[in-house]
């Protein structure tokens, strides 16, 4: 069985896993011809840096006790993590056409009883990081040296269920807990800084005693030393890293819409958006 460093292809560079995160995703969202197709290109990269980089797993045995554990809280990103899983080798790629489908292993929001390595099911918002709590403490209490990382959206930083967990992570010294916020900025109803996440995001965390970092998410080398520095802290406290991301990156005319929260592409556009990020397509 294969750890993440021994995995077929453990040479390809980031930028080229992300690459394909994004390519995988397009071509999910092809089938539908419409969904979260933003936030799956815009958290691309730390999902690359994140099962490339910095995740132990076995991609043929997603349930191997000594994995580092993904969850994904934001339920509807579910495009996202199946892109990455892809490419990881956890689920085949001639799945792709199935997405969203009758039958599928991989439905529109994700759900952990149908997907392999998809490890809860995620929404109703503001519900992941409270399992992620309950995990970390249960490894901790096993002797399990796994890191459970969980996947958090901007909105969710408005539920009160989310500052709960941030406390209890606190309390129990949870230092095999990281945070991931995807910050884009974009909620269903408008920006996020017009909603409840006004001010800097990192001091918030850092004053209910997180570690806690905030990067440009769209660069792959700022994310490698955050999530280095997540995995390395010394002191016995839980870990955020707060990814500023732009939504639909790598295809400039999708990134260029003034809502894409829940993007509905016209079917010429998939090609068209496939061939803008194939001429970018990194080594």
């Amino acid at each position: 069985m294969q750890t993440r460093s021994e995995k077929t292809g453990s040479n390809v560079s980031l930028p080229r896993r992300a690459w394909s995160i994004r390519r995988n995703a397009l071509l999910m969202g092809e089938v539908q011809g419409q969904g979260y197709i933003g936030q799956a290109l815009g958290v691309a990269d730390a999902l690359a840096t994140a099962y490339f980089h910095a995740m132990t797993y076995r991609a043929d045995d997603p349930e191997w006790e000594g994995r580092d554990r993904f969850y994904l809280s934001i339920g509807h990103y579910a495009i996202a993590l199946y892109a990455a899983l892809i490419e990881a080798g956890v689920l085949p790629e001639d799945e792709i056409p199935t997405y969203g489908m009758d039958d599928s292993r991989m439905p529109m929001s994700g759900m952990a009883a149908y997907t392999p390595g998809m490890e809860i099911t995620g929404g109703s918002l503001g519900h992941g990081l409270g399992i992620a709590v309950g995990a970390a403490l249960g490894l901790k209490r096993k002797n399990n040296p796994a890191f459970v990382y969980n996947l958090l959206s901007d909105g969710e930083l408005g539920e009160g269920s989310t500052w709960e967990a941030v406390m209890s992570a606190v309390q129990w010294k949870l230092d095999n807990l990281i945070a991931i916020v995807d910050f884009n900025n974009q909620q269903a109803d408008g920006p996020t800084r017009d909603a409840l996440a006004v001010g800097a995001e990192a001091p918030k965390w850092a004053a209910f005693g997180w570690y806690a970092q905030e990067v440009d998410g769209n660069d792959l080398d700022a994310l490698v030393a955050a999530f280095d520095n997540a995995r390395n802290h010394a002191e016995a406290k839980p870990r955020v890293i707060i990814c500023n991301t732009k939504m639909c990156k790598g295809v400039p005319f999708l990134e260029a819409r003034e809502s894409n929260h829940f993007i509905r592409v016209e079917a010429d556009e998939w090609a068209k958006a496939l061939a803008v990020l194939d001429e970018g397509k990194p080594l």
